[in-house]
Formats: structure tokens, sequence, C-alpha cells
């Protein structure tokens, strides 16, 4: 299985129409946007059409940019899929997310990150491999050493120590773009804005 990645668009139709094209070359199975497709909550049209155009599968979270309202919203108008607090398979392959962050537009303070972790989390059972989607990214991590005023979800850490993933994709720190680095067992990557292919 082949997914493409993505987050922190923040309202750039250009981008996200480049991803689109991208998707349909490579032959994604799965296209997943990791939080804040739109900026401030404003005009998400020409985000998720391009896409649904091409014929692609697509998985959303909000992240703190968007409001979960938003969030739903698009995953209706465009039969993508809201992933929070929500879990998906995909062949053997499960899905579980958690949006939102600690800062912006959709906050969730760590208990609640964990708890909505936990309910996607424990419709998985039987799955060879298990794939955590969020936003932010978790504590104690490289990625937080990134930034010097977004912090790291310790929520999320909760959840890669409790759950054991295989991989976690997020974004929210832009200067942290394609890092990944390994939590435990956990490969845990920041999929940025231009995106990341993974194959499952």
């Amino acid at each position: 299985m082949k997914i493409l990645a993505s987050g922190d668009l923040h309202g750039d139709r250009g981008l996200a129409k480049k991803l689109a094209e991208r998707a349909k070359k490579e032959n994604v199975d799965l296209v997943i946007l990791t939080g804040d497709i739109v900026e401030s909550d404003e005009n998400p049209q020409g985000i998720i059409g391009p896409f649904v155009k091409l014929g692609k599968k697509v998985v959303i979270i909000p992240g703190n940019h968007e409001t979960f309202a938003t969030t739903d919203f698009l995953a209706e108008v465009y039969g993508a899929t809201n992933l929070h607090g929500y879990s998906i398979r995909y062949k053997d392959i499960g899905f579980f997310g958690a949006g939102g962050a600690n800062i912006g537009l959709f906050q969730l303070s760590e208990e609640e990150l964990f708890k909505v972790l936990q309910d996607g989390y424990k419709h998985l059972k039987g799955v060879k491999k298990k794939i955590m989607v969020t936003h932010v990214h978790p504590s104690d991590s490289t990625m937080e050493k990134f930034s010097t005023f977004i912090p790291g979800s310790k929520g999320i850490r909760k959840a890669i120590d409790t759950f054991k993933p295989d991989i976690l994709l997020c974004s929210h720190v832009h200067e942290a773009e394609g890092l990944e680095e390994k939590i435990g067992k956990t490969r845990v990557i920041n999929v940025g804005k231009q995106g990341k292919i993974i194959n499952l």
C-alpha cells in the first residue's frame, strides 16, 4: 500500500493541486492530510477537491487553524474521512487519529488528545500495521526542539508509549518538515506541506 501524507497547506490551492497530481503520478492508494488544511478557518475551497477529482481517497484531521466543524464540512462535501477520534481499515492496515493542538482554534487538553486516540485505536484489533495520525508532534521528541514556542504533546507521547503504532504521521512544526525519528519502535514522520510518499 502506498500513501501520500501532507500537512500545513494553510489554504494553498496551488500546492493542493500539485500534491493531487503527485498522488496520481505515484498511484497512491490513500491521501492523508494532517491538519492546518486551511488558514484561520477561512475559504476551504480548492483544497480537497483536486484529490477527489483525480479519484483519490482522502483522510483528514483538523489542525490548529480549522475547527472541528470545518473539518466535518470538508469531509461531508468531498466524501473524505475525518479521522479525528475515529479509525479506518484499509486491507490489513489500521489508521487512527486525533486532530487539534495545544494552541489555535481547536484546542484539546493532553488528556483529551490521548482519549481521542484511544477511542480510535480500540477498533483496530487484528490489523498487521497501525498508523497514528495527528497534527501536533509528541513531547520529548527531536521535532520539539525545532521550535521554542510550540510544545510537543504529552498526550500524543503517552499514546505512542501505550499503543505502539508502527508509524506516527504529523506536521505542525514547519521547521521540522521532513524530519523522521524513532520513539521506541514507532517511526515518527513530520510530513510537512511538500508531503511524503510512504510505502506500507
